[in-house]
């Protein structure tokens, strides 16, 4: 497992399982060996990616496979086909690896976790780094072509890990690791940009790894607006991280 969301409005607590094709929804005070309240798997669910988000004001799930984007009734149970699927040429969706949905603003968010920077099947024709964060509108369907595209030099993304939103101020929050073969890779950092960015735009607030942040390669971002905090995940420290960034809220 490499992700797992709460739900608050439903309390419930939901876990994608890649390697079994299936996604898990456990009620939220669930303990020990307890059998999850609903399971969507089988030949119509299909692939489910290693992160999914949940939209409780919709009622639906969003997952991914390497170039598609997968939505489920949030309710769905059993061997359910999704009900829309984000998929085709248009919508530049390769080694998807970070998903986050916006209900408020209804924006879907997607981050590429492909620019490793180590091989020149790592790049785009034009010779650059594939990462980036594609926003599409939460309705989109089929061959659908993202409204926004945030890559590029200044943009300093490599590649996305795990996304979060903020909606009340139409905030993207990400974490940017780097380089996928180094274990202290350069340029790794927490970055903050708008659903109306697009290019190649910077973040307009940047937590970079360094020694005085500790940061050494970030992979999960969680949000606290009540203490005004962004808590960090980090691989190579193995550690937990918080960080008063009051500006975001």
């Amino acid at each position: 497992m490499h992700d797992v969301r709460y739900d608050a409005v439903h309390d419930e607590v939901l876990v994608p399982l890649p390697y079994g094709e299936a996604i898990a929804v456990f009620r939220g005070g669930a303990d020990q060996q307890e059998a999850p309240i609903r399971v969507i798997q089988g030949p119509k669910t299909g692939e489910v990616g290693s992160r999914l988000d949940v939209d409780p004001v919709h009622n639906e799930i969003y997952t991914y496979t390497n170039t598609s984007i997968k939505v489920f009734p949030r309710d769905a149970n059993g061997d359910t086909a999704p009900i829309r699927v984000i998929k085709g040429p248009d919508t530049l969706l390769r080694s998807v690896y970070g998903i986050a949905i916006d209900p408020v603003n209804n924006v879907l968010v997607v981050g590429l976790n492909s620019g490793f920077g180590t091989s020149e099947t790592d790049l785009e024709p034009d010779g650059k780094d594939k990462g980036a964060i594609l926003i599409f509108n939460r309705t989109d369907d089929g061959n659908a072509k993202p409204k926004a595209v945030i890559r590029g030099e200044k943009s300093g993304i490599v590649r996305i890990n795990q996304m979060q939103v903020y909606p009340q101020k139409k905030e993207i929050i990400v974490a940017m690791p780097g380089i996928r073969d180094v274990m202290e890779p350069m340029g790794a950092f927490i970055g903050v940009w708008s659903i109306d960015d697009n290019g190649d735009v910077p973040p307009r607030i940047k937590i970079p790894a360094n020694d005085k942040t500790k940061l050494k390669k970030p992979f999960g971002v969680v949000l606290d607006p009540k203490h005004k905090e962004i808590i960090v995940s980090d691989m190579r420290n193995q550690g937990i991280l918080s960080f008063s960034v009051p500006e975001i809220f």
